[in-house]
């Protein structure tokens, strides 16, 4: 009995419905796996990313210096350098423009900064509404071939000239198997979506906050640079 209720035993005998519930769950699963340790890296990456760059940023670098050193060689993984990058790029375009007044120059330095955290969102939230399909949808899946195999079970026990537990338990058991697997994908998918949608949301909220913090740095360089050009040197009069 024991040989006949093995797992792979089980799997195979599966009607040939609940073998396809079966190989659709194995294939989400690994491929949510693949996913898991691809997003992990992305984004342990730009974490550590964020926090070298940061610690450049708020080295008291000169702006100027900093922007040619990151450009120079640029970080994919950064996404705080990224927007840095794109922010400081236009302001400098548009400052050198003599009829841009302040308010012109940072609202163009703010739009592209928002371009390029758009850009770093969709990075960091790549792949992660598959993790959550597979993890809302898995379960229902395996329930579906779960039922359908203990549908089975019980069209071919009322053939049966004896129905007792040792003819049904074999296909309900098959039956179970696509729970199991559906449930085997799913959860690994639910908790590696909320980790990294948590991870992902701190990111953005540092990105956000950095991109404010550089923009009050701008606006102040600005103003000083344009009060200094307003006030002339008074000559006396002979």
């Amino acid at each position: 009995m024991t040989e006949h209720l093995s797992f792979w035993s089980l799997v195979s005998n599966a009607s040939l419905i609940v073998k396809l519930v079966m190989v659709l769950l194995v294939l989400a699963s690994l491929t949510s796996w693949v996913m898991i340790f691809e997003r992990t890296q992305v984004l342990r990456k730009a974490t550590k990313g964020l926090n070298a760059f940061e610690s450049k940023f708020w080295s008291g670098m000169d702006l100027n210096q900093l922007f040619r050193q990151v450009n120079a060689t640029p970080s994919p993984d950064s996404g705080a350098e990224s927007i840095f990058r794109a922010g400081f790029k236009e302001f400098t375009r548009l400052r050198q423009q003599p009829s841009a007044d302040t308010d012109a120059v940072m609202a163009g330095t703010q739009r592209a900064m928002r371009v390029a955290t758009s850009k770093e969102i969709e990075k960091l939230d790549h792949n992660l509404s598959f993790l959550a399909t597979v993890g809302s949808t898995s379960p229902y899946i395996g329930l579906f071939g779960t039922v359908w195999g203990i549908m089975n079970s019980f069209r071919g026990l009322a053939n049966a000239s004896q129905a007792t537990l040792s003819t049904v338990a074999p296909g309900i058991s098959e039956a179970l198997v696509a729970t199991a697997i559906g449930l085997f994908a799913a959860i690994p998918a639910v908790v590696a979506y909320n980790r990294f949608s948590s991870k992902a949301d701190t990111l953005i909220s540092n990105y956000e906050t950095f991109s404010e913090e550089f923009s009050a740095i701008l606006h102040r360089q600005l103003h000083i640079v344009r009060s200094q050009t307003v006030k002339k040197p008074t000559t006396a009069v002979e």
